[in-house]
């Protein structure tokens, strides 16, 4: 028999680990019904042992996605979450609670559409939109106003609307947007992106609004928060129909129903229609349509006990998995991919799925030739679950994935830190390729005309294996191209020579040092005065640096102490490439020259990418985080805890008109 002490701290611990990259980094490494999973055992556990106290339990608290770098802004009404269940008894049960609470009532539900998107509040006050911010942990959330109110729909006033209104919904992006997204990072060799809600999580915590805005995100509105005057709406239905008037983007289509029976009815006619929703769709919710009922059924700690969501299970079907196909990124990591025989799951054609490694492969043992059970949750990039045994081959044998590479003329090792194969050779030609169409891509160096078509030529023709030797091409070359006459070779030439100008962090971006993204690659430029001056950082003063930590701080000094990027560095020097951070062009005798300024709250006429810039030309930088090194805090309305910290360590705060007034 299990020991329930053990079993319930190692529940925790992994559920906490998996609130943290499901919240926090928008990565999970579980579908939601096996996350489900473990908290209904740990639900059970907690229930059978009542006298082990372990302290605050997951089961009883709403996981929290606030990051450090965002303000904290309290929610006028908590944000809780909904309990859920995959099972129609455990529903009824909920319709017959609820029948049993009210025994002389004739209850209504409102049946919706449950949208697989990131929880959004909305604050209007007299009409105007001020304020959006993320479901956090309940009580309060991130500031993400910059981030969303440029979400195509959302109107920025609305008339003949309460003096303060908290308005409830759901970011989500549209799978053909996270298509695009992911044929360009495929086509640069980064990692792709699982499916749209986690992309659409990120997007809205990202810092550059500017990269936020090239993401197309959505949003559906359904539900209030906070109303003032407090009864201005006495039904749930009437909410739909307000904001349908007030022009919000809103549900597709919600269903009444005159008992729990009706309200499954109900969710069966939404599970046939939902694949037509424009939003993505993983079950229903299901509310008692009368406030006045629901304010008497109250709450939990986490949930209402007058709504429930229902979950439609994961969609599955077999095929046959014809091949196992191996791609290979820019660092030379070699990721595998299964070839299916195309089947219709989720309402797409699914004809590959992820294999994620060799020790997957091995601990599932696929194999090509298996008829395979595939996956497709939430529109997940589809997973190979298992292999139907009963359908294997006769002659079937175990795919070996170093034997796989040599037969393929790949040299490559295993990284023994990692469950990841990688070229061992940096002159492999695939290996150049990707490594090129990621310094040539749009987030790294932008040279336009230097596509995947061009990059393949001129790895095959000799004529660039690196960054380095782009630079060294003349016109003459390029002629010798397939399909490049004098003046697609002179655009390509002129667009080489304008990337030398590109701002430091494109350029360490671009020079795919394993774990820096876009991000680290501007925290790194905001931190040091030149690449130079990163390439002779130690560990210590790498971590020193917000958003880099000890992997990553790793593995950028020991790519500088490669030799051979050591010279690649060299030669990318002699070619011209800038080399130094904006902060070293800014005014040495600027109001703030060599000072670092925090940004915190809404200002009243800058924006965020505004004040950046005014404080750039004034000489000083900006940091995403209030420390002992911070000089001033510019303040905006809503300051959050930035503003609180500034206090406490005695920081200088400024609001926009000193600020203004400082930097003359």
């Amino acid at each position: 028999m299990s020991d329930p002490q053990k079993e319930i701290a190692k529940l925790r611990a992994a559920i906490a680990e998996h609130d943290r990259l499901y919240y926090k980094q928008a990565q999970p490494k579980i579908d939601d019904q096996a996350y489900d999973k473990l908290k209904a055992r740990l639900a059970e556990l907690e229930a059978q042992n009542p006298e082990l106290d372990f302290g605050a339990s997951p089961t009883q608290s709403v996981g929290d996605d606030r990051l450090e770098a965002f303000e904290s802004y309290t929610h006028r009404k908590p944000m809780l979450s909904l309990d859920n269940t995959y099972s129609q008894e455990e529903l009824m049960e909920f319709g017959r609670r609820l029948e049993r609470l009210f025994p002389d009532e004739s209850l209504e539900f409102l049946v919706e559409p449950k949208i697989d998107g990131v929880a959004v509040s909305l604050t209007y006050e007299k009409g105007q939109f001020v304020r959006a911010v993320s479901r956090g942990n309940g009580a309060e959330g991130d500031d993400i106003t910059q981030n969303v109110r440029h979400i195509a729909g959302l109107p920025a006033a609305i008339t003949d609307a309460p003096e303060i209104l908290e308005v409830r919904g759901e970011i989500y992006m549209l799978h053909e947007e996270f298509e695009r997204i992911n044929t360009a990072r495929d086509i640069e060799g980064q990692p792709l992106y699982a499916n749209p809600r986690n992309l659409a999580a990120g997007t809205i915590k990202l810092l550059d609004p500017a990269e936020a805005r090239s993401r197309k995100l959505e949003i559906v509105l359904y539900g209030i928060g906070a109303c003032e005057p407090g009864r201005y709406f006495s039904h749930q239905a009437e909410i739909q129909e307000k904001l349908k008037r007030w022009q919000f983007p809103v549900l597709e289509k919600y269903w009444m129903a005159g008992s729990i029976e009706e309200a499954w009815t109900c969710i069966e006619a939404l599970d046939a229609l939902r694949q037509q929703f424009s939003y993505p769709t993983d079950g229903a919710v299901i509310k008692l349509d009368d406030f006045r009922l629901q304010d008497e059924a109250g709450f939990t700690s986490k949930a209402p006990r007058w709504a429930i969501a229902y979950k439609f299970e994961a969609e599955r079907a077999e095929t046959l998995l014809k091949e196992i196909s191996l791609q290979i990124g820019r660092t030379g990591a070699v990721t595998p991919v299964a070839i299916l025989e195309p089947v219709q799951l989720a309402g797409t054609t699914v004809s590959r799925a992820t294999l994620h490694n060799e020790d997957e492969i091995r601990r599932k043992d696929i194999r090509p030739g298996d008829t395979v059970l595939v996956q497709k949750a939430g529109e997940i990039i589809p997973q190979v679950l298992g292999v139907n045994q009963a359908k294997r081959p006769a002659d079937s044998q175990p795919f070996d994935f170093g034997e796989h590479l040599k037969a393929l003329g790949i040299e490559a090792e295993r990284d023994p830190a990692q469950a990841v194969w990688r070229i061992v050779s940096t002159n492999d030609p695939i290996r150049q390729q990707r490594a090129l169409q990621h310094f040539a891509s749009r987030a790294c160096m932008d040279i336009e005309n230097l596509g995947t078509a061009v990059v393949e030529q001129l790895v095959t023709r000799g004529l660039a294996k690196d960054p380095a030797d782009l630079y060294l091409l003349q016109v003459e070359q390029l002629l010798e191209l397939d399909k490049f006459a004098e003046k697609s070779a002179q655009n390509l030439y002129d667009a080489l020579q304008a990337s030398k100008t590109r701002q430091l962090w494109q350029l360490i971006h671009g020079l795919g040092i394993p774990h820096v993204g876009k991000q680290s690659a501007k925290d790194l430029e905001a931190n040091f005065e030149s690449l130079d001056a990163i390439a002779s950082a130690s560990e210590e003063q790498l971590e020193e640096v917000d958003g880099v930590g000890s992997i990553m701080a790793q593995s950028i000094h020991a790519w500088f102490e490669d030799e051979a990027n050591r010279d690649l560095i060299d030669r990318l020097r002699s070619q011209g490439l800038n080399f130094q951070s904006a902060r070293s062009e800014a005014p040495a005798d600027g109001a703030l020259s060599g000072k670092i300024v925090v940004l915190t709250g809404s200002l009243p006429t800058l924006t965020r990418s505004e004040a950046t810039e005014l404080i750039e030309a004034a000489g000083g930088r900006t940091s995403s985080s209030v420390s002992k090194k911070t000089d001033y805090v510019l303040a905006g309305e809503a300051a959050g805890s930035k503003y609180d910290k500034a206090v406490k360590l005695g920081i200088p705060i400024l609001d926009e008109e000193a600020f203004q007034a400082l930097i003359g």
